[in-house]
């Protein structure tokens, strides 16, 4: 069938290039990603922000449960892809959209899940402490929602979190209308709004302050889905908001293989609820991986939801090291390892579909959206 032909083609886009075993220097692959277009927009009731925003998501179904789940459709694909856009006034629209193939691919995966965060014996995070490490690059790309999560500086106008910060899967979070973004600032000693500042004007301690959301993307993949089945392979959004934030971003990129990353780590900030007011810094080593999700055992807490996991790789193209956000990080998950419960923290990775389409939500060009 012409459907699942082209499914095959679309789980096989990316064409991975990795340098050779005797390369010392972990290189960014180079991927070929689809183009993801929207194709019609409906105009849908105002929803109710009735629900509970949620900071922890749980899911029983691990690796294996997820590795055996058979492959989308290509229609349930594209159905996946398609995406409410909440605005600042309260309207919602849904645009679905069309998923092609323009040039000559090579090889990729697919796969799914979704989880929760925890503490795995020694507390390895991070308590990230003074202006010279918070407002600078890659700590000052970390922001906190008014619904209690992480989100990440991904572009001039742009944040991306966790789908689970904004809604349950049912319905919008309460607050999410009038969601905000916080980002930290020095709070100085004798009122100085910043300009002509002395050395005795010296930060006592830091505030946030808040931008508006303009409009904000959620996938049908995870409305549509629940953590036990497809929706945790889609627990990812991106909020656009109503002015620039005038802060170096970090850019999104294809997720590599594990066996890939440098190290086989990951790294991510967030604001973990368990040290507020606190910018938490941690890294770990992959344990798993499916096509969709990245099992790890990251100390986490509520509130790291939806804090961008990000890695440092040598730019080939551009003869330099540059990080990108490679993954969202979502929640907990205990899963039945050989009858041991065992459990894990889990990361949405994004995939050459999931690059394609948060690309083009950013920039609102395909062309631009060519190299993940």
């Amino acid at each position: 069938m012409a459907g699942l032909s082209t499914l095959i083609l679309l789980l096989c886009a990316a064409k991975d290039v990795m340098p050779s075993s005797s390369h010392w220097k972990p290189t960014w692959p180079s991927y070929r990603v689809p183009v993801i277009l929207p194709q019609s927009t409906l105009n849908l009731d105002k929803p109710q922000f009735d629900a509970e925003a949620r900071l922890e998501v749980v899911s029983p179904c691990g690796p294996a449960c997820h590795k055996s789940s058979p492959l989308p459709t290509y229609e349930e694909v594209k159905n996946y892809l398609s995406y409410e856009t909440l605005y600042a006034n309260g309207s919602l629209t849904e645009t679905e959209v069309g998923i092609y193939i323009l040039s000559s691919s090579g090889d990729g995966s697919h796969g799914k899940s979704r989880t929760k965060r925890q503490i795995y014996g020694y507390d390895s995070r991070f308590s990230i402490f003074g202006k010279d490490f918070l407002l600078n690059y890659p700590f000052s790309t970390s922001v906190k929602l008014s619904t209690g999560c992480t989100g990440t500086l991904v572009a001039e106008k742009h944040v991306l979190t966790a789908a689970h910060c904004i809604h349950d899967g049912k319905s919008y979070v309460k607050g999410a209308q009038k969601l905000r973004v916080g980002f930290l600032k020095p709070k100085l000693k004798d009122g100085s709004k910043g300009a002509n500042i002395t050395n005795s004007a010296m930060p006592e301690k830091m505030k946030f302050q808040w931008i508006r959301v303009k409009r904000t993307h959620v996938p049908k993949g995870w409305i549509k889905g629940n953590a036990n089945d497809i929706g945790m392979d889609y627990d990812y959004a991106l909020l656009e908001l109503k002015k620039p934030h005038k802060r170096k971003f970090m850019k999104i990129g294809v997720s590599p293989p594990a066996r890939h990353l440098p190290g086989g780590r990951i790294h991510f900030s967030g604001y973990d609820n368990d040290r507020p007011g606190n910018l938490v810094y941690r890294f770990c080593d992959v344990k798993d991986e499916t096509y969709d999700l990245l099992y790890q055992q990251c100390d986490a807490q509520p509130g790291a939801s939806g804090s961008g996991v990000y890695v440092r790789m040598w730019k080939r193209q551009n003869h330099k090291w540059e990080r990108k956000i490679i993954g969202i990080f979502s929640g907990h998950q205990w899963v039945d390892m050989n009858g041991t419960p065992q459990d894990f923290n889990v990361a949405v990775r994004i995939t050459p579909l999931k690059y394609a389409q948060i690309c083009y939500w950013i920039k609102g060009n395909y062309l631009d959206c060519r190299e993940g």
